[in-house]
């Protein structure tokens, strides 16, 4: 899904230590294709969702774009670093049941009794939605 996020354009990008959130940030070029924009506009206009952000899977993890106050200044850095740590964690439990690059993770719901958070990882980016599973 955040596979078609293109390399050129203009956008701030946040970056966060593997060890937390931090305040430097840098410019990135990553416009979003017209896929990918309909479908992040799609996710703001539902109402159970409360926000979404795409992040880079380099480290550190960079914030390439978010949408609504869940993910705003430093709680959307610590949703970036707690994302990018359960991605990971997820990622070696799976090669210690499959192996060594047995199986990867491509789609994951984590559900809680106030959000559920949708995580669709890709090579290069991670797209991360609270919803509010009550809506």
């Amino acid at each position: 899904m955040v596979s078609s996020f293109p390399s050129q354009g203009t956008s701030t990008t946040d970056v966060v230590s593997q060890n937390g959130p931090s305040s430097t940030s840098s410019s990135t070029n990553a416009p979003v294709s017209p896929e990918l924009e309909q479908i992040l506009s799609s996710l703001t206009t539902n109402r159970s969702v409360l926000g979404y952000i795409v992040l880079t899977r380099t480290s550190p993890i960079g914030i390439v774009r978010h949408s609504g106050v869940v993910f705003d200044g430093e709680q959307g850095k610590k949703y970036a670093s707690a994302v990018k740590r359960i991605v990971d964690a997820v990622r070696v439990g799976l090669e210690d049941v499959s192996g060594a690059e047995g199986d990867e993770l491509k789609f994951m719901r984590v559900r809680t009794k106030r959000h559920e958070l949708i995580i669709s990882p890709d090579e290069r980016y991670l797209l991360a939605v609270i919803r509010d599973p009550s809506s």
